[in-house]
């Protein structure tokens, strides 16, 4: 217990680092010598415990933001969970956009595409038992992917100020499709087993 707590430590540290390193320059700019610099410790240990700088950022977004999603009751507060995340975009607008700028558009979304699918998956999961009617899973896995391409790309445009629409705005949309689109998408699926070429 006592290493994977002092694991854990070790971690959150070098994300202090690469953050900080962040501010100052682009992430494809940042190496891991001044990380490891920064935070105190060696080479060895930094490549114990990440393969590289982007697999520290990657862990950092998840610990920060995708585990704390995953610990709401997303169907009994959607409204919660997703003002975390917009405090989350809003609080690190300029991390976001330092990563946005190393890995581009398709590749900022390549890089969230498993954990958004998790969250998104888990939501359909829910709604569906909830409702107590089943849907084929290669549906579910197609609404997955399609609501997670959807919410990448509008956090995106959020996060770069793309976004024409106010924060509360942006919200009120979001909660209201997922709210009324996940149960009447389910429901009707779960009426009709014939795939869609037959219909």
């Amino acid at each position: 217990m006592r290493h994977e707590v002092t694991s854990y430590h070790t971690k959150k540290a070098l994300a202090r680092s690469l953050k900080k390193a962040m501010n100052a320059k682009a992430l494809s700019k940042i190496t891991v010598s001044e990380i490891v610099n920064d935070c105190g410790v060696n080479r060895k240990t930094f490549y114990y415990h990440f393969e590289d700088i982007y697999a520290l950022l990657k862990w950092m977004l998840e610990e920060e933001a995708i585990e704390v999603v995953k610990s709401f009751d997303l169907l009994v507060n959607p409204e919660e969970a997703l003002t975390f995340v917009m405090d989350y975009v809003d609080d690190n607008k300029h991390i976001l956009n330092c990563a946005y700028d190393s890995m581009g558009r398709e590749g900022m979304k390549r890089f969230f595409l498993a954990d958004l699918c998790g969250v998104v998956g888990s939501i359909i999961d829910s709604v569906e038992a909830d409702m107590g009617t089943p849907v084929p899973d290669d549906f579910k896995a197609f609404l997955t992917t399609f609501y997670t391409e959807a919410l990448s790309g509008m956090l995106i445009n959020y996060f770069q100020d793309k976004e024409r629409r106010s924060r509360q705005e942006l919200m009120e949309y979001i909660l209201f499709i997922l709210k009324n689109s996940i149960p009447n998408l389910l429901r009707e699926k779960s009426k009709t087993k014939e795939p869609a070429s037959q219909m």
